[in-house]
């Protein structure tokens, strides 16, 4: 049975990523800030449990050198958060040929403004998947860092539709799209939005 981990990441252009963290620090820092981040990120994550792939905004962004050239590299499309995250998840964007079997098996989706995440969230995460539908990592702020599902293709159709994203209501109105689901909720972790919330060394 094949993992797979899908990280959200947007390319690191100045006044695209991280606006209210650049409000705080300079659209500069903050930029830079979110390319190294999600570099280490995705450097750290690697692992033989599962495949990395990342999914990429803007869609045209694929093609863009600031990636591991190893990884597939998947357009995010259009739509909502909510919508970007079912597509991820249900593997949308594969060839028919590979979507069928792809979407039977695990997955997990994060994002890249986690400095916390480390290979023992991701593996708790998959293992909390063994005997639930679906896996939550909540964050601090009332929303969450990592959504799974054991079968992506069973989603309910309605899944993330109504949610009040970056809010304290998050994670508990994604929850309330799943009802009659085994849901298991993981570690807790803080991502990054405001000076105040970046890594202390």
């Amino acid at each position: 049975m094949k993992r797979t981990l899908i990280i959200m990441v947007k390319e690191p252009r100045p006044g695209r990523v991280k606006t209210r963290l650049g409000r705080d620090i300079g659209v500069i820092p903050a930029t830079w800030w979110f390319r190294h981040q999600s570099a280490r990120l995705i450097r750290s994550l690697r692992d033989p449990r599962w495949q990395i792939v990342l999914a990429v905004a803007p869609d045209l962004a694929v093609r863009s050198k600031v990636w591991p050239a190893d990884l597939p590299r998947w357009p995010q499309g259009r739509g909502d958060l909510g919508q970007r995250m079912k597509r991820m998840l249900q593997f949308m964007p594969c060839p028919r040929a590979l979507r069928s079997s792809a979407s039977k098996n695990p997955v997990c989706l994060i994002g890249a403004d986690i400095p916390g995440i480390t290979r023992t969230h991701i593996a708790r995460a998959f293992a909390a998947l063994g005997n639930h539908d679906a896996v939550f990592g909540p964050a601090a702020d009332g929303g969450y860092w990592l959504v799974g599902a054991k079968h992506p293709s069973r989603l309910p159709k309605d899944m993330f539709k109504g949610v009040r994203w970056s809010g304290e209501y998050a994670l508990a109105d994604t929850l309330n799209t799943l009802p009659g689901w085994r849901t298991a909720l993981t570690d807790t972790l803080q991502d990054v939005d405001t000076a105040a919330e970046l890594p202390r060394r």
